[in-house]
């Protein structure tokens, strides 16, 4: 990871990127040195097709990792910042129709935790977060972070739009933990962002999360 940046910067069509790791039992503030996540925004599919076809750092990837998994996503609605950008900045015509088709739709959060936050941040967020794993219609969860306690993020999917939407809106923990934030103001930049699955390949602890979610062809 510590090397990839300077290589994912002369990747033509890469628009934005991040490589992340991830927590420990999933969400927890200590890492997990076998699994991690690369995020990156193209210009284009051909761009990214590319890259996962031919490019050096993604083979070198493939040869080490025991299993991979990969997920294309189009935006469907983004607020706020990541590192002053906004990655997922596409026009509303491109934000596809995954909610009108009850198709499978993913969600990402992301902060960075004002230092002297992170003790209430773990205490409440973490454990809210881990719950998303066991909620109904969650087909993936994980925790994934730039750096331990203070950059932080969720990538969750989900088998449809209104399995995400009853979860946001109905769990009493997770309004709790969206209340606090707001209130004592634990972050000092955040972004939120929801993609339709447009496909998945691959495999996370030895299964498809999305098997039979989409038409073969």
């Amino acid at each position: 990871m510590g090397t990839a940046p300077p290589q994912l910067r002369r990747v033509a069509g890469l628009r934005f990127a991040k490589l992340l790791g991830s927590g420990a039992g999933g969400f927890g503030a200590l890492p997990n040195l076998h699994r991690y996540g690369l995020m990156a925004v193209w210009d284009d599919a051909t761009a990214a097709a590319t890259f996962f076809a031919q490019h050096p750092l993604w083979q070198a990837y493939q040869t080490r990792a025991a299993e991979t998994w990969t997920a294309h996503l189009g935006p469907l609605k983004a607020h706020g910042l990541w590192d002053g950008a906004t990655p997922f900045d596409y026009p509303a015509d491109a934000s596809g129709s995954a909610a009108a088709t009850g198709g499978p739709v993913a969600v990402l959060t992301r902060a960075s935790i004002r230092w002297w936050k992170t003790p209430r941040f773990w205490r409440y967020v973490a454990p809210t977060s881990a719950a998303v794993a066991g909620a109904p219609g969650v087909a993936l969860a994980i925790g994934l972070g730039e750096l331990p306690v203070v950059r932080q993020a969720t990538f969750s999917v989900w088998r449809s739009a209104a399995a995400m939407q009853q979860y946001a809106y109905h769990d009493a923990r997770h309004r709790e933990a969206m209340r606090l934030t707001r209130q004592e103001n634990w972050y000092s930049e955040e972004l939120f962002a929801r993609f339709q699955v447009l496909s998945s390949a691959g495999t996370v602890d030895g299964r498809d999360p999305l098997a039979g979610l989409f038409a073969a062809g």
